[in-house]
């Protein structure tokens, strides 16, 4: 049943694309929306192959500061300008808070809830931007359906929670759940902060990867501090990791945090953000498919009336914003674990 519900949804939704572009972009359009359907779905079980060698600071130090190197010497290939030193102060806030507060603390969280788990908990990221963004209260808490979509998709958040095995932790201990989905729960919360903050503060008309580049180099920078100081670097060892822990790295850096996110800003300029932002729809389904197929975690049926619960609450939300024209801030990034 799962497996139909997705099928639907990506069918759904490329239906809705525009496709008025050249034959070429056409195939590019699936290919982006394969990239933050599919890709972005599976970073969750990426994390924790990664984790079975890397303590969680050190991986996303490692990640970003990759994938962030990658991207700067592709940027003096191409001779792209740097950002003016304001911009780079608002893309270096935005970048630690959203890469490491938001990113960062899924990584860590991980050590305690399954991949699937985190992501179901992720989802409610449209959520959030309803109730952080106090400028527009007065629009949203007026809106009835959209009062009724966070009720209902924090109520299946919770669900979701009681319904999980505690074995589905990182031990049988049951605190582990709950530390895990505040972890995430921050984490989501985070990530709209520095979003909302760097959507109101930074210029338009800067180069999407240069920005990108220069908030992975600044989360890098500041995990790797992080690990510093809570001892993840003392316990390093290249030696020590194994090639498994290695792969789930490649796929963060290459796939998660270049490919899948270079897709969305390139979708967010051609497509509707309606559109683009289905992918929260389809990421958790992917998270639990791969963490039930390749690591051994269980979904129950009350799990899975638990997630319907949380996406049509989302839905719920984002199609009442829509109908009443109220904009969401475009987001520079969207959370890729």
């Amino acid at each position: 049943m799962v497996c139909v519900d997705l099928i639907h949804t990506c069918k759904t939704t490329l239906t809705g694309i525009n496709m008025s572009t050249p034959k070429t972009s056409r195939a590019l359009l699936v290919l982006a929306f394969f990239a933050i359907y599919v890709i972005w779905g599976t970073t969750y079980l990426a994390n924790l192959f990664a984790l079975e060698g890397l303590k969680p600071f050190v991986l996303s130090s490692l990640r970003y500061l990759l994938a962030g190197a990658l991207l700067t010497a592709w940027i003096v290939f191409r001779q792209l300008p740097w950002p003016e030193s304001g911009s780079v102060k608002v893309l270096a806030i935005s970048g630690i808070v959203m890469l490491v507060g938001g990113s960062g603390l899924v990584v860590y969280a991980e050590q305690y809830i399954s991949s699937g788990f985190a992501a179901v908990v992720i989802a409610t990221e449209p959520l959030w931007f309803v109730l952080l963004d106090r400028k527009r209260w007065s629009l949203y808490f007026a809106n009835r359906l959209i009062v009724a979509g966070l009720l209902l998709g924090f109520t299946g958040i919770a669900l979701f929670a009681h319904f999980t095995p505690e074995g589905q932790a990182s031990s049988s201990d049951s605190a582990d759940k709950i530390t895990g989905t505040l972890l995430v729960l921050l984490s989501a919360v985070l990530w709209v902060m520095g979003t909302l903050y760097a959507s109101k503060r930074l210029k338009p008309g800067s180069s999407n990867l240069v920005n990108t580049a220069v908030q992975l180099l600044s989360a890098g920078a500041f995990s790797g501090l992080i690990a510093l100081l809570t001892g993840e670097w003392q316990t390093f060892a290249v030696g020590q990791v194994s090639v498994k822990a290695w792969g789930g790295l490649l796929f963060l850096v290459v796939l998660g945090s270049l490919v899948a996110y270079v897709a969305y800003t390139w979708l967010i300029r051609v497509q509707p953000p309606a559109i683009v932002s289905t992918h929260t729809y389809v990421n958790p389904v992917v998270a639990i498919l791969l963490g039930w197929l390749l690591a051994n975690e269980t979904i129950l049926l009350s799990q899975g009336l638990a997630l319907v619960l949380v996406l049509a609450g989302v839905a719920l939300t984002q199609l009442s914003k829509e109908a009443h024209s109220i904009k969401k801030p475009k987001a520079l990034q969207v959370p890729d674990s």
